[in-house]
This record gives C-alpha cells, structure tokens and sequence, in this order.
C-alpha cells in the first residue's frame, strides 16, 4: 500500500513530485541526486574504508593535537535533524551490547546519536530491572577507556 501511494514520489524530504526516469529524485532535485550517486560508489566507499583503517597515520586532516578531547561521541541525546533526503536509509550511531564474562551476549540496542551516560544507564535499567538480577560489577568500554 506504502509504495503504491508513495512508490513514484521524489525522495527529497516534503517534495511531492514524480521521480524523473529511474532516478530517486525529481526533475527539481536533479542535481541532489546526482551529487548522491557521485559519493555513493564502491571505489569511493572503499577509499573511505582504507583511510579509517588506518587511524594511526598522519593525515592533513587529522588533529595533530594530543591530549583531552571533548567526546563528541559522548554528548547527550539530542534529537536527531531530519535528513534532507531519503535517498539511503537510516544509520545508527552505534549498537551496544551486554555482554557475560565468559562472551556471550545477554542483550543489545541501537543508540541513534550517541553513547552518552544517559544512553548506556536507561539501557542497563531496561536489561536489569531489579536490583536482584544486576550483576555485582560492570565495566564499560568507551573510546579505549574502560570504566
């Protein structure tokens, strides 16, 4: 039913026109959707695999500063912006598990924007509900550090 009443729309966010040919996008968002397909070719993902890697290189873009960073990756949740197409679909931050001593995982979740403390607290709350089934220590691995 979905992709018939919305199969030929273009995919731009609040853009309710026809799709132009075989593309994702309309006759106005033309240019969008050629800038899309530019980046989203398998030697351009590839290229972008082999330089993460590889984090331990130098590269212009790299900070050369050593020390204290603000863990962006640990912000609090924020809503995510909505995206300004649906051309690929959603990604998730990162996806956490609990897991036992011994490896196997007892439980897991997506975090959409971040691996905050708020984050990763509601989701050991949500796994251990009563102070009986919580475990008598936890560490936490975030960014190589191990809490």
């Amino acid at each position: 039913m979905h992709n018939e009443e919305f199969g030929s729309q273009c995919l731009v966010r609040d853009c309710t026109n026809n799709r132009f040919r075989d593309t994702s996008a309309c006759q106005v968002h033309q240019a969008e959707w050629r800038k899309f397909k530019k980046y989203q070719t398998r030697q351009t993902r590839s290229g972008i695999r082999r330089m993460l890697q590889r984090p331990g290189e130098t590269q212009p873009w790299n900070p050369q500063r050593r020390g204290p960073n603000p863990q962006h990756h640990d912000d609090d949740n924020e809503e995510p912006p909505l995206p300004p197409n649906y051309f690929s679909p959603a990604r998730f931050y990162c996806v956490e598990t609990i897991c036992a001593p011994c490896g196997v995982v007892i439980a897991w979740t997506k975090f959409a924007r971040s691996e905050s403390t708020t984050n990763i607290l509601r989701f050991l709350e949500s796994v251990y509900t009563t102070e009986d089934s919580r475990p008598d220590y936890i560490c936490i691995d975030k960014a190589c550090q191990v809490f």
